[in-house]
């Protein structure tokens, strides 16, 4: 996979289909526009078909409604996911303009916030996640608000790859790089897993 480049920011996905399975049911969305950029990974309750059905149908909300905030993107997802298996979902709103992201996690997929130029698994943050199912059982939201500078990598990864990713963490590793190695040695191997590795190049002036 190679690096993919939008303005602003520098990502890098990999990701886990299980095996016997015909698709994932874990997604990913980077929308980059003048409002800020939004992230987002969603793992579909179960995994195959049906899993991706409603991780495809969260994908579709989003995109459409990239420049709302989050906790009315996550109420929306839920109420227009009913009929479906439901997701878990995290999902950050980064403001350039101003220095700052707005992030919110309902489920497992775990985020975490590492600044430029920390020392190898040094995390500053991690998303705080309230358990919960988007389109089934949706917990009382609260989004957290952080300053965010240039350099700073925003990690996403979901409940296919082990927790202890967070330890290997490095602020020089390429995105995609970083994406790679996390799930080729994380990989739980017993369901859809996906990692996203975010570095922010730019703040708007």
């Amino acid at each position: 996979m190679e690096t993919i480049s939008i303005p602003l920011i520098e990502y890098g996905v990999a990701t886990f289909v299980l095996p016997g399975q015909s698709e994932s049911g874990d997604r990913h969305l980077v929308c980059c526009q003048q409002s800020g950029i939004l992230i987002a990974v969603i793992d579909g309750i179960g995994h195959g078909e049906e899993a991706g059905v409603a991780a495809k149908a969260a994908v579709s909300l989003l995109k459409a409604r990239a420049d709302e905030q989050v906790i009315s993107l996550v109420q929306k997802c839920h109420e227009n996911l009913r009929m479906t298996r439901g997701v878990v979902l995290s999902l950050a709103s980064i403001d350039p303009l101003h220095g700052m992201m707005t992030w919110i996690g309902v489920g497992n997929v775990q985020g975490a916030l590492m600044r430029t130029g920390a020392s190898k698994g040094i995390v500053e943050q991690e998303l705080l996640l309230r358990a919960g199912v988007v389109g089934s059982q949706l917990p009382p939201l609260q989004a957290a608000v952080l300053p965010i500078a240039q350099g700073d990598t925003m990690i996403f990864a979901t409940d296919g790859v082990k927790s202890e990713f967070v330890k290997s963490l490095s602020a020089l590793e390429a995105p995609q790089r970083a994406a790679d190695r996390i799930l080729e040695q994380y990989c739980r191997g017993n369901d859809d897993a996906l990692v996203l590795v975010a570095r922010l190049t730019g703040i708007r002036p």
